[in-house]
């Protein structure tokens, strides 16, 4: 590759252009909206920047170039995307170009382990960090994480965890693994991807360049993905709650290289910490890379990330709850079921997805207050369920679910949509609500 254009001026697309100046390649780059700061960026590291305002731009920015690497939130039906392709440009994205170079080391390939599906793919990438430097591995957590996978190249790593979203399989070339999870499947992101169908081909590129050294680790109630992992060359491996080859037994955590841990002496043990502690231990055991007593001990120490069902506190008898990661309905469900009964906060901004299927436990629920852009398509799918309040404001929202809690139930933040109608972010809503809760029950910040 001797010219690129790098689309996107985000964290992803500034380590990608950095990365790819550093390897002698001419970078050209570029965004929806520029700023003083791209152009401050860019004479730093020695690329050009380009406006890209109309087709005669558009074709400008990629004259003369091999690839275009697009920002992951970037959809294919971008015009400049949709300009590449009609001109038969290379899209890559930065996992792939990553696993490229890593290829060509000198020295042999470092281990490289990924981790795909709709939820749990940051906290079982960082469990599996987490098991691999309790064994004394030197791991780094890149890809869809703080840290894109081609930053970390440089470091004296001794193995890559990948986590993969959609957005960055969706145009791999080459990205393989020695062995990586697809966790789970449900709707999600079809306002980047347009159709459930194209999603899960995204997903499914985890495998399409596996070999029969790797190793595919699948769900084993997940016929979808099960279905994926037999299409591909790689060796089968799967877990699940009842059966599989990680699996729960008599109250165990069990595996083919011998029993691990108990679920109560587990870091947690929600139903879905239960599954994704499985995925993880099959991924490091699998590849030989620890033992079975440095995986007893990782999945006992282990300590979550926060804004995914984290306890903020217990206040007249009832658990608050932040889980402000969760922004599809499928994550939203997931908590959901975490608890016999539970006041929900739900709303955001929703990415053209099936708010239904967050009421379809209508036993547990004690009652929803609905937030946000969103708020009446929550008010909708919850109507007949539950009592539904609408809250104009995160205060507003924690005033209305204390009155409807009361000892035993569980209140939860647990959205079911983005947070880009009122925050920057996911982080920023959680420590919000965090702030909201500490303030009503006079409790002093941390």
């Amino acid at each position: 590759m001797k010219r690129a254009a790098v689309f996107g001026m985000a964290v992803t697309g500034k380590a990608v252009a950095k990365a790819l100046v550093q390897h002698g390649v001419s970078v050209v780059a570029s965004d929806d909206k520029l700023t003083a700061e791209h152009y401050e960026f860019a004479k730093n590291i020695g690329c050009d920047l380009a406006e890209v305002t109309n087709a005669d731009s558009v074709a400008s920015f990629l004259h003369n170039v091999d690839a275009l690497i697009p920002a992951p939130g970037v959809p294919p039906r971008h015009s400049v995307l949709q300009r590449a392709c009609d001109l038969g440009i290379d899209l890559r994205t930065e996992i792939d170009i990553a696993y490229q170079w890593e290829s060509e080391r000198t020295s042999p390939r470092r281990p490289i382990l990924g981790v795909t599906g709709t939820d749990g793919k940051t906290t079982t990438t960082m469990l599996v960090a987490h098991i691999l430097r309790t064994a004394g591995v030197n791991a780094a957590e890149v890809g869809n994480t703080d840290v894109p996978f081609m930053e970390a190249q440089g470091d004296e790593h001794d193995v890559f965890v990948v986590e993969c979203s959609s957005f960055r399989l969706n145009f791999t070339h080459m990205f393989r693994c020695d062995a990586s999870v697809w966790l789970n499947i449900a709707p999600d992101h079809l306002d980047w991807h347009e159709t459930f169908e194209q999603y899960v081909e995204a997903k499914s590129r985890i495998w399409k360049f596996a070999t029969a050294h790797d190793v595919a680790v699948a769900p084993i109630d997940e016929p979808i993905i099960i279905s994926e992992a037999r299409k591909s060359a790689a060796r089968l491996v799967t877990f699940g709650v009842d059966s599989g080859d990680y699996y729960v037994n008599n109250g165990v955590l069990v595996s083919p290289h011998g029993e691990l841990c108990t679920v109560e002496s587990l870091w947690r043990s929600l139903p879905h910490d239960i599954t994704n502690s499985l995925a993880a231990a099959a991924l490091v055991l699998e590849t030989g890379l620890v033992t079975v007593s440095d995986v007893v001990q990782a999945l006992q120490t282990f300590v979550s990330a926060h804004h995914r069902i984290e306890l903020v506190g217990e206040f007249n008898g009832s658990q608050w709850f932040d889980d402000s990661k969760a922004t599809s309905p499928h994550a939203a469900l997931t908590a959901i079921r975490a608890f016999d009964s539970l006041v929900l906060i739900a709303g955001g901004k929703n990415k053209d997805l099936d708010l239904g299927q967050m009421a379809s436990e209508p036993q547990r629920m004690a009652g929803v207050i609905a937030i946000g852009h969103d708020a009446p398509a929550i008010e909708k799918a919850f109507s007949g369920v539950c009592t539904v309040v609408r809250a104009d404001s995160m205060a507003e929202a924690v005033r209305e679910a204390a009155q409807l809690s009361r000892p035993g139930v569980a209140v939860v933040l647990s959205p079911g949509c983005t947070s880009y109608d009122w925050y920057k972010n996911y982080n920023e809503r959680g420590d919000h609500f965090v702030k909201e809760v500490r303030d009503y029950f006079g409790v002093a910040s941390r």
